[in-house]
């Protein structure tokens, strides 16, 4: 298993506090679902995210966007997204 990017850190503590999780950060991987078994978010959760995002790293994240089952697959597709998409 590879270490996490400094992204994929600050993104998973950034969605744990804001979402006031209860998960123990040191259990998150790179590889880490964020929907069920994972981050266990759902869509209203996904939402949230997408604001917290694009106020934090100045990128939008759109509903209509074809590509988000691959974006909100992990933790690691998320903070691939952002590093190619951010704005800040």
């Amino acid at each position: 298993m590879r270490q996490m990017t400094e992204l994929e850190t600050q993104l998973s503590k950034l969605i744990i506090t804001e979402l006031n999780l209860e998960i123990d950060p040191e259990q998150v991987t790179a590889e880490t679902p964020l929907y069920e078994d994972g981050f266990g978010l759902d869509s209203i959760d996904i939402l949230e995210i997408a604001l917290i995002i694009s106020k934090h790293y100045g990128l939008e994240l759109r509903s209509d966007n074809p590509d988000n089952r691959t974006i909100f697959a992990s933790l690691g597709n998320l903070a691939s997204y952002v590093q190619t998409n951010r704005t800040k």
